[in-house]
């Protein structure tokens, strides 16, 4: 494992805080200040270290909202401001984990549901059970360290539960 890998995201956010002072990168300076504060701020909230799993999840949504902007920004014929949201995603991007393919996602469901079959005497559970199939399919997200978009689970989830 790299040095990189082994720092938590708040410290590899503040070495490359020092790069972007030193390189004079103004927009990626405010970025990540920006993460730095959010992250500050949870862990002022919560009264102790926030673990990795909580710095992933206030990275993702970040992302999530930068989205959502990007999308405003695009109805509201504002392509310029679309543009700095997406070039902030990019330099929020690199301190999660890779983001899971479609067929890991899927082989994570069909585990998932499987277990809940187990669980149900066999019964394979159906469209009615997609609450009880996501709780079960984000805690062995979260167990496995892979990073997925809710709205890809989702819809391979309804998918599999419609079969």
């Amino acid at each position: 494992m790299s040095e990189q890998e082994q720092l938590s995201i708040g410290a590899r956010i503040g070495k490359d805080i020092i790069v972007a002072m030193k390189a004079k990168d103004e927009h990626r300076l405010t970025t990540l200040r920006m993460v730095k504060s959010a992250l500050k701020n949870k862990e002022i909230d919560k009264r102790e270290p926030l673990t990795d799993a909580e710095e992933q999840q206030i990275l993702t949504t970040l992302i999530k909202q930068r989205k959502e902007s990007i999308e405003s920004f695009t109805k509201g014929d504002r392509p310029e401001l679309a543009e700095k949201e997406k070039t902030e995603i990019g330099m929020i991007e690199p301190y999660l984990p890779q983001e899971a393919s479609e067929e890991d996602v899927r082989a994570i469901i069909l585990g998932s549901l499987n277990h809940l079959a187990a669980d149900a005497g066999g019964v394979r559970p159906g469209p009615r059970d997609m609450g009880a199939a996501m709780k079960v399919i984000r805690q062995r997200l979260l167990a496995s360290g892979i990073r997925a978009d809710g709205k890809v689970v989702s819809e391979i989830l309804k998918v599999e539960l419609g079969k």
